[in-house]
Order: C-alpha cells, then sequence, then structure tokens
C-alpha cells in the first residue's frame, strides 16, 4: 500500500506518491483543478491503480504558522475529498515546498517551460517525503 501526496493549487493540482515501503516519495503527475468532477475521477482511478492507503493534502501556512486565504480553499478541497472518497485525507503543513520545487527544478538544469509542467508534481512529493521522513522519525523515536 501506498501514500499519495496532493499539492492543492487552484489551477493544477500537484500528484505525487510514495514507495511500497513508504520511504521515498516520487512526482506522478499534475490534475487540471477544473472541472472538480474531473479531479475525483482521475484521483478514483489512482487509490484503485496505485493502491493508496492514505491520501495527504498539503495545508499552505504562514510563515509565522497561522492559516490565509489558500488554507480555506485546501480544506474545503479536503472536505469535498472526504465526501468523495473512501481512502483516509489528512493535511499536512506545505510551507515552502512550492519554492523549493522551483529551487530543485532550476538547479537541476531543468528549461523554464518544462518547470511549469513539472513543479506541482514536485512540490507534491516534497510535501510527501517531509511527510514520511517524519513519520519515520516518530515511529523511530
Amino acid at each position: 500500500m501506498r501514500v499519495l501526496a496532493l499539492d492543492h493549487g487552484s489551477v493544477r493540482i500537484g500528484v505525487a506518491v510514495s514507495d511500497e515501503l513508504k520511504l521515498i516519495a516520487t512526482p506522478l503527475e499534475y490534475i487540471p483543478a477544473e472541472p472538480f468532477g474531473g479531479v475525483l475521477t482521475r484521483l478514483k482511478d489512482l487509490v484503485r491503480l496505485r493502491e493508496i492507503e492514505l491520501i495527504v493534502v498539503g495545508l499552505p501556512r504562514n510563515m509565522d504558522g497561522s492559516y490565509g486565504p489558500a488554507s480555506l480553499k485546501a480544506q474545503a478541497f479536503v472536505a469535498a475529498l472526504k465526501e468523495a472518497l473512501t481512502v483516509p485525507i489528512r493535511t499536512w503543513d506545505e510551507r515552502l515546498t512550492s519554492a523549493q520545487a522551483h529551487r530543485f527544478l532550476r538547479e537541476g538544469g531543468v528549461r523554464r517551460e518544462q518547470r511549469r509542467e513539472k513543479v506541482d508534481a514536485t512540490a507534491a512529493a516534497l510535501l510527501l517525503q517531509n511527510f514520511l521522513d517524519a513519520r519515520d522519525a516518530g515511529a523511530n523515536a
């Protein structure tokens, strides 16, 4: 069983998946955020095909830890997912994942045009890796 991570955005939703041991996160794709029915259809397919046992959704927070307008949108997105999907859904702090994804791709030599295509899934992978590392550290503590 695997963990799926979603980096929610108003235009695109980045998607990443863990390996079966839940140690390594891999960018998978992005899903256009509209129409929402298309998002649900794709997520249901991914849950079934990838044998997903948990979905982690990035929850944007301000640097001081407070929640802003983007957090409210992400929370509404999570509520809608919980209504439509049977797999458990958690939120996870996603501060700076998009900035890290841009830097990671830029330093990796990915061209600007290609970065737009890859940044959302890369941000989801960074979010998921942070989640997996924290879960693993907690299990070993």
